[in-house]
Formats: C-alpha cells, structure tokens, sequence
C-alpha cells in the first residue's frame, strides 16, 4: 500500500509542472487570441476593400493610377494620394535620419553623460506629445512659416514633411540608439587600438556595425509617417489632386480617409472605396514590416559572422 501511494506521488504532476503547464497554456490563448485578432482584421479590410473592383466593378488600374478623385462623379483615382503619401513620407524620412544619428552618436559616444540628462529628456517629451497638438503646432507656425517663404496659402507637402519631421525624429532616434548600444563593445577597442581616431571609429566601425539596425529605425520611422492621420491632415491642404510642387495643397491617404469615412453610407460604392485606401494602407504596413524583418535579419547574419 505505501510503495502504492509512493508510485502515486512521484508520477502525479507536481505543483510547479502544474503551473508552468497553466502558463504555457495561457501564453497559447494570447498568442492565438492576438493572431484572430490581426487575421480579422486583415478579413474585414480586404473584404470591405476588393468589393471596390470585384462588386461595384471599379478597374484596379484606374484606381491605382487614375489621378482624378471626384466620388460623387464616379471618379475613383487614387494615385494623388498615394504620391502624397509616399513624398511626404520618403521626405520626413530622408530629413530625420541625419538629426536622428547625429543625436543618437552624441548620447552614446560623444557625451552619453550629458546626452542622458539633457538630450534624452527632451526627445522622450517629443514621444508624449499627441498627434494632435503636432497638427495644431503646424496650423499656428509651420503653415504660416511656409506661407511667409514661400508664397501661396503654406498647406502642402512641405508643411506636411517639417511637422512628420518632427513626429518620426524621437522614434528613429531612440531605436538608432539602441543599434549603436548593441555595437560590441570590442569592434570600438580593436579600432582605437590600431590608431584610429575617435571620429575615424565612429563613421568607419560603429556606424558601419549598427547600419542594420539604423535601417530598420528609418523604416519604422517611414511606417510611422505613411500612416499618420490627424497631423498630416490639419497641415497638407487635402486637396486630392497630383502634387505640382510641395508648397501647393495635396492629400495623403490617411488625411482622405479621416474626412471622409465619416460622410458616407455603408455598402454604397463611395464607401468601399475608402475601404480600398485603408487596404493600401494596410498593405504598405505589411511591406514595411516585411523590411524591417529583412533587415533585421540581415543583421543577425552579420553578427555571427
């Protein structure tokens, strides 16, 4: 009876096997919960986006690249938003990135003290602020800014770059930081051993090692702009036409998809093709994960090497 009960108690779970079976089991139901959750939402933006083309007989290439936008004439050309999108995207991107490893080379290797104390501080209040007041800072000063410039009303691209400027900056900053921190720490020590000097060090062997990451901080920055909604349309004039130059009004994806969505009826055809905007959108999100996952990747092979 006792070599019973002790052949019972050995091969009975234990309570600690019990709990690490109730987390794995828990991590399971969030994970599949999280997947559901991300492949409905891929359904429905799909479903509400193909009905464009495939129910109210819209052509896809008359919607990709017809450059007349006019729903209550039928006309569903999208290219003057996806141009918008993509400039003033690629533009933000192409100003923030210097700013961004510029701050980041100060608060890792030129200063870390004083960067921390000073730098760090100020770019996290950057992150904190809303979009909103981003949108409203760029009505009262950039706009007028540009206005005083350049001429004209000052909504546009450019106005609509300087304030994504602005917004994409600490999130490229604080992940190139992190490329820089992951840089090993003997790559810096060979260099300043063999004669290098700290500069040389910096731009031959530190940059070089994080450029993987450093890419993958600007990409991300990039799908963070593509998809800013309420800044961009408060400054870039939403008018769904061609961009002529960038101090003229232009309209991004997201800016015609907020004052719109609100203003038409489910199912009719002026409704779906918003939907289709919001599925390009989705679909350029996708692409830029898909980069940065390439990116990264490369990355890794590179360390081990």
């Amino acid at each position: 009876m006792k070599n019973q009960e002790l052949v019972k108690k050995l091969t009975s779970p234990s309570k600690n096997s019990r709990l690490e079976r109730f987390g794995k089991t828990i991590t399971f139901l969030s994970l599949a919960l999280i997947v559901f959750i991300v492949a409905m939402i891929l359904v429905f933006v799909a479903q509400k986006g193909l009905s464009t083309f495939f129910v109210d007989g819209v052509k896809l290439s008359d919607f990709l690249f017809g450059t007349k936008w006019e729903p209550s004439s039928k006309e569903f050309g999208a290219l003057p938003m996806i141009a918008g999108s993509f400039i003033v995207t690629i533009l933000s991107a192409l100003i923030a990135t210097p700013f961004a490893i510029g701050a980041a080379v100060f608060m890792t290797e030129i200063s870390p003290k004083y960067g921390a104390k000073i730098l760090q501080p100020a770019v996290e209040l950057l992150v904190g602020i809303p979009s909103v007041v981003y949108g409203f800072i760029g009505l009262q000063v950039v706009v007028p800014f540009v206005r005083s410039i350049f001429g004209g009303t000052g909504f546009g691209i450019l106005s609509g770059v300087f304030v994504l400027f602005v917004m994409i900056l600490p999130t490229v900053t604080f992940m190139t930081v992190d490329s820089l921190k992951a840089v090993p720490r003997h790559y810096k020590e060979a260099s300043l051993a063999m004669g290098a000097t700290r500069w040389q060090t910096i731009w031959r062997v530190i940059l070089n090692a994080a450029r993987p990451g450093i890419f993958t901080a600007v990409v991300f920055g990039m799908a963070r702009a593509f998809g800013e909604a309420l800044a961009i349309q408060m400054v870039v004039g939403n008018s769904a036409v061609m961009p002529a130059s960038l101090t003229t009004p232009a309209a991004t994806l997201t800016s015609v998809l907020t004052m719109g969505i609100g203003n038409t009826v489910m199912g009719t055809v002026q409704n779906n093709v918003l939907w289709s905007l919001a599925l390009v959108l989705l679909l350029m999100s996708l692409a830029f994960n898909t980069v940065i996952k390439l990116i990264t990747r490369e990355g890794k092979k590179n360390y081990e090497r």
